[in-house]
């Protein structure tokens, strides 16, 4: 168990306590929000550490090519849900948004039994980036949203979904051989 893969599983431990934090509420509505966003920013910044490292230190291992993804999806899909079960998200946009990670794993799975590497696009990591930034801005305490609140959150919901389908097309189309096998 290398450092790499210790910081994947550290994300992994963090998602419980976040959505502990978020769902059970059992400091304040201030204080909560505070440490769940704290949970989940540090979350988040171990996805960019662990692959990193990974690389850098040459540690790269089966255990986190298949574990690193599964715990960014886990993380994302989880607050995705919270904030539909607490009504902060419209479910519409939390399907279509768990819909395409579910859809990009099964492609994934379909390139890896024809031995495809299929290599995250820039349209995959800048889905990733608008996510983790409507996630954020869905934890910030009410003092710190913004007047508009209403319709900045709608513009991040539609912006993210779009970059969201537009992943999911761009890699169909650009992995479009793998379903002819």
């Amino acid at each position: 168990m290398n450092l790499p893969n210790r910081i994947t599983l550290l994300r992994v431990i963090l998602i419980p306590a976040f959505l502990f934090i978020y769902l059970a509420q059992p400091f304040g509505e201030i204080a909560n929000a505070w440490i769940a966003l704290v949970f989940f920013v540090i979350a988040a910044l171990t996805d960019a550490l662990d692959g990193y490292l990974a690389r850098k230190l040459g540690q790269v291992t089966n255990f986190g090519k298949l574990m690193d993804p599964l715990a960014d999806k886990l993380l994302v899909c989880s607050a995705l849900i919270a904030f539909t079960a607490t009504g902060s998200l419209p479910a519409w946009a939390v399907i279509v948004l768990i819909s395409r990670e579910f859809y990009i794993s099964g492609l994934r799975q379909l390139a890896l039994e024809q031995k495809i590497v299929v290599a995250a696009s820039f349209s995959a990591k800048l889905k990733t980036i608008s996510q983790i930034v409507l996630i954020i801005y869905f934890l910030l305490p009410y003092p710190f949203t913004f007047f508009f609140h209403e319709y900045i959150a709608l513009g991040l919901i539609i912006i993210t979904t779009i970059i969201s389908v537009y992943s999911a097309a761009e890699y169909t189309l650009e992995n479009k051989t793998i379903f002819n096998s």
